[in-house]
C-alpha cells in the first residue's frame, strides 16, 4: 500500500467517533425491547470484533451466538445464583443500592453472545512474556462489538456476574476455551446520557488528572 492510497480521516470523522465513544452504554435488562436484530446488523457487528487488534496476529476469539431461550433461562439461572452471593459483599447501604439494580438482560434481549478466548498450543509472537495478553485481545473485540453496536442504535450489557464454568457447561464449550464476555443485544428505549451507574450515584466519574500519571509513580 502506498502513502497516497492510505486512508485518512476528516474532523467531521473524528468527531463521530468521539460521540460514539462518549454515548457507548452498557444497558441493562428493564430498557431493552424485544425487537429482532436483522442479520446485517448482527454481522457487521461481529466484522467489528474481527477488525480488532490482537497480539501476534493471533485473533484467539471464538463467538456463540445464542436465540434459544432455554439456553438464555439457563444461563440466568447462573447469574441469580451469583448474584445472591455478590449481594453480601457490600456493606449495608450499598447492598440496599445493588439490590435495586437491574444488572442482567440476558432473556429479555433477543441475541446473546458469549465470547471465548481460545488458546494456542504454541508460543505466541508478543504474548511470551505477558500470556495474559491473548484474553486483552479478546476484551479489544468486545469493544469493538460495543461501538458498533451503539452506531447501530443497539444496546449491548456485558454480564459478569456467572458462573464460567457452568456457562461453558451450558454452551458445551471446549475444555480448553475460557469465557471472557456474555453479552446481551438488542433495541433499547433509552440510551443514558450519562452511565446509570453514575446517575445512581453508584460511584462517580474519574477525571483525566486522577489518573494519568507523568513519567512514573512517585
Amino acid at each position: 500500500m502506498t502513502k497516497e492510497s492510505q486512508r485518512y480521516f476528516n474532523e467531521n470523522e473524528q468527531q463521530l467517533l468521539e460521540e460514539i465513544m462518549l454515548h457507548r452504554r452498557d444497558v441493562r435488562g428493564n430498557n431493552f425491547k424485544k425487537d429482532q436484530i436483522s442479520k446485517d446488523d448482527i454481522d457487521r457487528i461481529l466484522q467489528a470484533a474481527l477488525a480488532a487488534p490482537s497480539v501476534g496476529f493471533s485473533q484467539p476469539w471464538e463467538f456463540v451466538l445464542i436465540h434459544d431461550q432455554e439456553t438464555k433461562e439457563a444461563v440466568r439461572d447462573s447469574f441469580q445464583k451469583e448474584n445472591e452471593k455478590a449481594v453480601h459483599q457490600f456493606s449495608d447501604v450499598k447492598k440496599q443500592e445493588y439490590i435495586k439494580l437491574k444488572l442482567e438482560g440476558i432473556t429479555e434481549t433477543p441475541l446473546n453472545i458469549a465470547v471465548f478466548y481460545k488458546p494456542k498450543n504454541e508460543p505466541v509472537l508478543g504474548q511470551t512474556s505477558m500470556p495474559n495478553m491473548g484474553k486483552y485481545s479478546v476484551v479489544c473485540a468486545i469493544q469493538n462489538m460495543w461501538l458498533m453496536a451503539r452506531s447501530l442504535n443497539i444496546g449491548m450489557g456485558w454480564v459478569s456476574i456467572l458462573d464460567p464454568e457452568r456457562v461453558k457447561d451450558i454452551l458445551n464449550a471446549p475444555k480448553e476455551n475460557q469465557l471472557i464476555g456474555y453479552l446481551c443485544f438488542g433495541y433499547t428505549d433509552m440510551f443514558y446520557n450519562k452511565p446509570e451507574l453514575e446517575i445512581k450515584k453508584w460511584d462517580y466519574k474519574k477525571l483525566q488528572d486522577e489518573v494519568v500519571i507523568r513519567e512514573k509513580y512517585q
